[in-house]
C-alpha cells in the first residue's frame, strides 16, 4: 500500500484498551467510553470507568489507487481530511465536526452524516471492515479483506450509530471517493411549499445536486461533478453564488438557526423523501430543511411526544439533540417497538453479557 505522511500522532494502544476491557469484563466493571468526547451531548450520559481512546490514533495504511483507508479510532477527523485532501480524495459522508478533538471512531459510533447523505450514502455504507475490541477483551478483525462475522452479524456496519454499546471500535478501514472536480453551491428565494415541490422535481432528473437546503424563504443548493455538468445545471438553476461554507456551518451545526432560545431544544426530524410540512405548531424560522428536506431540524419547547406522534404518522422518527440536563427529552431516541426491542436486546446480549460497554447510552433499560 501507498504510505503517507500521517498528520497525527501515531500510536497504537489497542492492546492495553483490551486489557481494560478484559479487566473490566471479569470484574463487571461498567465502561464510558470516550475519545474527543466532541458528541457527548447525543444520547443519554453514561455512569462508569473512562476507557479513553483518543490516544489510540495514527492512520494505519492508505491506499489513493484501491480508495481505501485504514484508521485507528482516535484519529482526529481534522487530521484523516486533510489527509485524504493530500490526495484530492474525501470521506463521501461527510461527517461532522463538533470541534478540533472530534474523532472518526466517535464520527462513526454515533453514525452521523452530513449535508452529502441522501446522494453518498450514510457512514455504515463506507466502513468496510474494523478491528473491535469484544467483551472478552479480545481485538478481533471483521469484514474488509477478512470478511468474517461472528454469528451471522455484520458487526463492522452495526458499529455504526451503535454508541459503543456493542464494542470498541479499535481501527476502521472506509472507501473514500475523489473529491469532485468541479463545485458550486447557490441561493434560490423561495417558499417552503414551491421549494418542497421544485426539490421534488430536481430529484427526477439526473442532476449533479450533492446538498439540498431549505430556510426562511431560501432554497439552497450545491452542484458537484464535472465541469460542463456544474456549469449547465448553474446557467440552468441560475440564483445567486453561495458560499460553500454554508454547507461545513450547517454541518457542524454552526450556522445561526442552531442558536437556541431559552426553553427550546433542537430536535432531529428523519422522515421519508418528499414529506409535506408535518403540523407543527412551530414558527417557520424554526425550522431548518436539510437533506432535501428528509431532515429537519426544529427548535421547540413542544413535548416528546407530540414531536414522535407527527413524525410516526409520517413514517419518521425524532432524536432529540439537546441533552436532558439542559432541558431536552429524557429519552433523546425514539422508543423501540416491542418486536425491534427485544432483537436489540438479544444482540446486546451476545455481544455484551454483562452490560459493560456505555450502559444506557442509547435506553435506560440497556
Amino acid at each position: 500500500m501507498t504510505e503517507l505522511a500521517i498528520h497525527a500522532a501515531d500510536r497504537d494502544i489497542a492492546d492495553e484498551l483490551s486489557e481494560q476491557v478484559r479487566s473490566a469484563y471479569h470484574d463487571r466493571t461498567p465502561l464510558r467510553i470516550v475519545a474527543g468526547n466532541t458528541r457527548a451531548f447525543y444520547g443519554r450520559p453514561v455512569e462508569g470507568t473512562e476507557l479513553n481512546v483518543a490516544a489510540h490514533s495514527g492512520i494505519v495504511s492508505y491506499d489513493p489507487i484501491e480508495l481505501v483507508v485504514t484508521v485507528r479510532a482516535g484519529t482526529r477527523l481534522s487530521a484523516l481530511n486533510a489527509a485524504l485532501a493530500e490526495k484530492h480524495q474525501m470521506l463521501p459522508f461527510e461527517p461532522p465536526i463538533f470541534g478540533d478533538a472530534s474523532t472518526i471512531g466517535g464520527a462513526v459510533a454515533t453514525g452521523m452524516s452530513g449535508p452529502r447523505r441522501p446522494w453518498a450514502g450514510a457512514a455504515r455504507d463506507f466502513v468496510l471492515g474494523t478491528r473491535v475490541i469484544t467483551q472478552e477483551g479480545k481485538l478481533l478483525r471483521f469484514g474488509g479483506e477478512v470478511m468474517k462475522n461472528v454469528a451471522g452479524y455484520d458487526l463492522s456496519r452495526m458499529m455504526a450509530g451503535a454508541q459503543g454499546t456493542l464494542g470498541v471500535l479499535a481501527d476502521i478501514s472506509f472507501k473514500v471517493l475523489p473529491i469532485p472536480t468541479a463545485s458550486h453551491s447557490l441561493r434560490l428565494e423561495m417558499g417552503l411549499q414551491d421549494a418542497l415541490a421544485k426539490l421534488s422535481e430536481l430529484g427526477r432528473q439526473p442532476l449533479p445536486i450533492t446538498a439540498a437546503a431549505w430556510h426562511a424563504g431560501e432554497l439552497f443548493l450545491r452542484l458537484e461533478g464535472g465541469e460542463s455538468s456544474v456549469k449547465a445545471t448553474k446557467e440552468r438553476l441560475g440564483g445567486e453564488a453561495l458560499s460553500a461554507d454554508f454547507w461545513q456551518q450547517l454541518r457542524d451545526q454552526q450556522h445561526g438557526f442552531f442558536s437556541l432560545n431559552e426553553g427550546q431544544a433542537l430536535w432531529r426530524l428523519s422522515l421519508p423523501p418528499h414529506t409535506p410540512a408535518l403540523e407543527l405548531a412551530v414558527d417557520e424560522s424554526d425550522i431548518f430543511y436539510d437533506w432535501g428536506g428528509s431532515q429537519r431540524w426544529v427548535k421547540t419547547a413542544l413535548p416528546a411526544d407530540t414531536l414522535r406522534d407527527e413524525c410516526q404518522k409520517a413514517g419518521g422518527h425524532a432524536t432529540c439533540y439537546t441533552p436532558h440536563a439542559q432541558g431536552g427529552a429524557e429519552s433523546p431516541f425514539t422508543p423501540l417497538n416491542a418486536v425491534v426491542e427485544k432483537y436489540h436486546r438479544n444482540l446486546k446480549a451476545e455481544l455484551d453479557a454483562h452490560g459493560i460497554f456505555n450502559p444506557g447510552r442509547l435506553y435506560a433499560a440497556f
